[in-house]
């Protein structure tokens, strides 16, 4: 958990791009427009916590990808990340 690697099959996940100086990943277009909606908002809320999970998915990111300075590229990665992706998901 929490690398570019599917836990299930132990393979590389395709959606990946280097960003920022480390790796911007995704397991699938949904998960990729959940980090898109996250990176743009203005407003961050935590989402909606479950008693098997303490912790939001938000709050497990990377500071890296949470930084405000980083927004622009991390958008930019991301939109080049969906480009990549086939169109039937």
């Amino acid at each position: 958990m929490g690398s570019p690697v599917d836990p299930c099959f132990q393979r590389p996940v395709w959606l990946q791009a280097s960003c920022c100086g480390s790796v911007l990943w995704a397991y699938n277009l949904r998960h990729l427009d959940l980090l898109k909606a996250y990176v743009q908002a203005r407003l961050r809320e935590r989402g909606e916590l479950v008693p098997w999970a303490p912790m939001s998915l938000v709050e497990r990111l990377p500071t890296w990808l949470k930084a405000a300075k980083n927004r622009t590229e991390i958008l930019r990665t991301i939109k080049r990340l969906r480009s990549t992706a086939p169109a039937a998901e």
